[in-house]
């Protein structure tokens, strides 16, 4: 695979492409705190249309999202997360434009 613009190298892992080896480490430390009970529900590449006034902007496409286990008598609470080498203007509108669309979710750049 070439690498991207940004020097990040793209790697296959269990047949799952990720945008960076960093990513790929990231899901798989992801994937043993699903299997030990620490956060449930798991998603890959989960989508969130951003629509303001009836108006569909974009979608933001973040890398995982999850929940967190709560701590006794806490509630749940959602995770957005991304793993970013290179945070761009670009990102950085949608990703401000998501947290004030989905104030509910607990949103993270790692």
């Amino acid at each position: 695979m070439a690498r991207s613009k940004y020097g990040n190298k793209p790697t296959v892992v269990d047949g799952i492409r990720f945008a960076s080896q960093a990513e790929a480490r990231r899901d798989a430390e992801l994937q043993l705190l699903a299997r030990a009970g620490e956060i449930f529900a798991l998603r890959r590449q989960p989508r969130y249309p951003l629509i303001v006034n009836g108006a569909k902007v974009c979608t933001y496409v973040a890398d995982w999202e999850y929940v967190e286990k709560p701590t006794p008598g806490g509630p749940t609470k959602t995770i957005c997360e991304d793993k970013k080498g290179v945070v761009t203007p670009a990102f950085r509108i949608k990703f401000k434009l998501a947290k004030a669309l989905f104030p509910e979710i607990d949103w993270r750049v790692t």
